[in-house]
């Protein structure tokens, strides 16, 4: 009896297709996304790095890293670190009993469905579409703040200006900051398993000392690594802050777009390029920190 042909175009067909390709047939598969970041990502790093040691002249010198690390520019990293430290906290702890309430609903139920989708759009809402919906809502003469006045008689603080200093971008930040602290510390929360809870109580022990001696110790790498994300998240954020803050550059972003955009300060454009490069600095420390505690984390969610 002869023997019959595979069938052909099946999963041995395809196995068989991609063993053909070998590795470089892999690489080719990524080089669209390899062009995309060299672009996008590692030329505007290197053009940065390069000219932050750079003068007018295109000769090397240190005076560009000298002058960031003057008061006016350190006061500027140090308010960034502020804004981004307090909204990173803020949204943490408030995102992660967030996600826990959202553990506790019905997988499927519709509250949860609602909340995610939500967190889903807001944790992008930012900019200065983000911006707008505060100034209309709490400004000067927002909606929130006319109403206040007329119905209640209370004057806001500042008259509503608040919003355009560092109290305002904070609660601004805060605003999308809590639904990507749910996002990303969801699946954590989603990981710890019953049979642990009830482990504890057969031995006798009390909710507290499940969430001090189980929950805790296997969530704490999961919620600094969230709270690692959040701060650099904040710590890069642009488009909000440029679209609120119109007087000054009180943080790092907005002291670099005035160096690239400012008609007075011309012909330092590498002084900017030298406070990019201690931005790439700090979001490179903090997320290097981030991809240490995912592994930790990674071993809890398998």
């Amino acid at each position: 009896m002869a023997a019959s042909n595979p069938v052909k175009g099946g999963r041995g067909g395809r196995r068989d297709r991609r063993a053909r390709l070998g590795p470089a047939g892999h690489y080719l598969a990524l080089a669209p996304f390899l062009v995309f970041v060299s672009v996008f990502l590692l030329y505007p790093t290197v053009v940065v790095v390069m000219g932050a040691f750079q003068d007018n002249g295109g000769h090397p010198t240190l005076s560009n890293l000298r002058a960031v690390t003057g008061s006016v520019y350190a006061d500027a990293f140090v308010r960034s670190i502020e804004l981004s430290a307090v909204t990173a906290l803020v949204g943490a702890v408030l995102g992660a009993l967030l996600s826990w309430a959202i553990a506790a609903a019905k997988p499927e139920g519709l509250v949860r469905r609602l909340v995610l989708a939500g967190c889903g759009v807001l944790a992008q809402f930012g900019g200065v579409t983000l911006a707008f919906a505060f100034i209309a809502t709490v400004g000067v003469t927002g909606l929130a703040t006319n109403l206040l006045r007329e119905l209640f008689a209370i004057e806001p603080p500042r008259g509503g200006a608040w919003l355009f200093d560092m109290p305002g971008l904070m609660v601004v930040y805060t605003y999308f900051q809590i639904p990507l602290m749910v996002l990303v510390f969801l699946p954590a929360v989603e990981g710890l398993r019953p049979q642990w809870h009830e482990a504890v109580q057969s031995l006798g022990g009390s909710t507290w000392r499940y969430w001090r001696h189980v929950g805790g110790p296997v969530l704490s790498p999961a919620f600094l690594g969230a709270t690692l994300l959040l701060f650099a998240n904040a710590f890069s954020a642009y488009g909000t802050a440029a679209a609120l803050v119109s007087q000054g550059s009180p943080i790092v972003p907005l002291q670099i777009r005035a160096f690239m955009t400012s008609e007075v300060i011309t012909g330092q454009q590498n002084l900017g390029k030298a406070l990019g490069l201690g931005m790439i600095v700090v979001v490179a420390l903090f997320m290097g920190l981030y991809a240490l505690l995912q592994r930790r984390t990674a071993r809890w969610l398998r």
